[in-house]
């Protein structure tokens, strides 16, 4: 076996991008081959924020069996292992993390968390249970490669979920949801979708709630507004605007849910025309929805329920199961309305300390 650090090579690029179209079929292949493009060459537009290594592992006949990279930044002491692919080999996997663990401990970072694909703002977690086909904004994985990284000495740091829910319809009741929708309506607050031409300003809004939100989140680092601008403006094409929702109070957003329907890994590959085709036909007609995001100004507790209830009306209407996606342990979202789970979908962060 041969551990490869590359730059800019257009070899070496091919191989790394090419290496999960082996690994998984066309409906599991959940990376976006332009984005990882621009990443490796450092045009992204994140790519200012941090350092990025690149490696391949080969084996013996020259052909790629793994990948990584590692992605630093300045001040901080944690080195973040991410764009990991494996085949399902344990000798080739123990070489390759053994060698990513030289490489951080050489430069002298205190540990490794991953996966994290570079930045929070772009794909991290590990998918450990129900691996059948993937939803719109899952981090998916193969199944191997919890017991990889396990086996190679990292530990679970933090542990999220996505809760399936049932399809409920016109007869549904939820008493405690309902009341909280009408206490905040009564003291003034607007909870609606967004209107034509509001979508510019709302991802402003939603920015300026996200960096205050989310900053104790493990591995988050805030970015500029334009920055953020540059992420989420592709948003405007799919989300579905009945199912979602922004909460006003005296005329400033202090809350949001964000929803889509579930494209699969459509969205990830528009370079294929019939693909722009079936997201269209998605968009138009889904199976089922995934939300996405939500937050809530901290000075205004207890909104979320009011936001959830908002959704569930239109989920009455529409007659179709959701997905709520990737909690962290510990959020209160992580507990609504319980009785209507399905399937629970479970994720982690791993960490293995150097010194």
């Amino acid at each position: 076996m041969k551990l490869v650090k590359f730059e800019n090579e257009k070899r070496y690029v091919r191989d790394f991008i090419n290496l999960p179209k082996k690994l998984y079929d066309s409906s599991e292949n959940m990376e976006n081959p332009n984005t990882v493009k621009k990443i490796l060459l450092g045009t992204h537009p994140l790519s200012k924020y941090f350092k990025l290594d690149k490696f391949l592992v080969f084996d013996d006949n020259g052909k790629a069996v793994g990948r990584f990279c590692i992605t630093t930044y300045e001040g901080d002491n944690t080195a973040y292992m991410g764009f990991f692919e494996c085949i399902n080999d344990n000798e080739i996997a123990k070489f390759l993390f053994d060698k990513m663990f030289v490489f951080c401990k050489e430069r002298n970072y205190e540990k490794v968390q991953g996966p994290v694909d570079a930045s929070f703002w772009i794909k991290y977690r590990l998918k450990i249970n129900n691996f059948e086909t993937p939803y719109t904004g899952e981090p998916y994985n193969k199944d191997y490669y919890f017991v990889f990284f396990k086996e190679n000495g990292f530990d679970v740091k933090e542990h999220y979920t996505s809760n399936v829910f049932r399809a409920i319809d016109e007869t549904y009741v939820n008493e405690v949801f309902e009341k909280r929708f009408d206490e905040f309506v009564s003291k003034g607050y607007e909870i609606r979708s967004l209107k034509n031409g509001e979508f510019s300003k709302a991802i402003d809004d939603v920015y300026r709630l996200l960096i205050v939100l989310y900053k104790d989140f493990p591995i988050f680092k805030e970015i500029e507004i334009e920055s953020f601008r540059e992420l989420f403006n592709s948003y405007e094409q799919i989300i579905d605007n009945d199912m979602t929702k922004f909460a006003y109070f005296n005329g400033e957003m202090v809350g949001f849910y964000i929803s889509i329907p579930d494209y699969g890994n459509l969205v990830y590959h528009t370079d294929n025309l019939f693909n722009i085709f079936k997201i269209l036909r998605r968009k138009k007609k889904p199976k089922r929805f995934v939300m996405l995001y939500i937050g809530v100004d901290l000075q205004h507790r207890g909104l979320g329920k009011a936001l959830v209830y908002a959704i569930m009306k239109e989920l009455k209407i529409n007659g179709l199961p959701s997905i709520s996606a990737l909690i962290r342990d510990g959020r209160v979202n992580q507990k609504y309305a319980l009785k209507d789970v399905t399937d629970v979908y479970e994720y982690v962060l791993l960490e293995r300390r150097l010194r």
